[in-house]
């Protein structure tokens, strides 16, 4: 078989090889890379660059030595540690245009606007106390004093004002 015959026919072996190993081991890479990294998209990424090493290496995978799941999961963990090494080999990079990003504030406005609903519907006690010790960074013993009531009557107003406000955003969470 000349050299062109057979690389095709390797190249033809790397790529079923590559195929039935993304169909079989794909989800249990992609957990593990995820695992590892902490994020989703660039635990993708390291799928990808597993799967073109094993095109890259398929002989030694198709030589029946050894387990090629084993295989996939060190490289996937080596990848995912080079990776690491890099960024932190190197300072971090900083965009010239980082100042100029705009942000979108739409979902800081919504929560806000929830938690101001959800404030107007407590009991005046409650509210009064939430307000205090969230807003103006009050400790429980503080508010106790300005209110002129125990200091396990604010702990237990806030503990319940809390506990409404969690059903309450939950009701609304099931309506939306």
């Amino acid at each position: 078989m000349t050299s062109t015959m057979r690389a095709l026919s390797d190249s033809g072996e790397a790529e079923a090889l590559v195929r039935d190993l993304f169909q079989d081991k794909r989800a249990a890479m992609l957990a593990y890379a995820r695992q590892l990294t902490r994020n989703h998209a660039e635990a993708e990424d390291v799928v990808q660059e597993a799967m073109v090493r094993a095109w890259q290496h398929h002989a030694a995978l198709l030589n029946g030595k050894g387990s090629v799941y084993g295989w996939l999961m060190t490289v996937v963990r080596n990848i995912v540690h080079d990776r690491y090494r890099a960024r932190a080999a190197r300072p971090q990079e900083v965009s010239v245009d980082a100042d100029l990003t705009v942000h979108d504030h739409a979902d800081a406005v919504v929560d806000r606007v929830l938690v101001r609903d959800v404030l107007r519907g407590l009991r005046a006690e409650h509210r009064d106390v939430l307000e205090r010790m969230y807003f103006a960074n009050a400790t429980p013993s503080e508010v106790a004093r300005d209110l002129g009531v125990p200091s396990g009557t604010v702990k237990s107003r806030s503990h319940r004002a809390i506990r409404q406000m969690r059903q309450r955003r939950a009701g609304l969470d099931r309506t939306a």
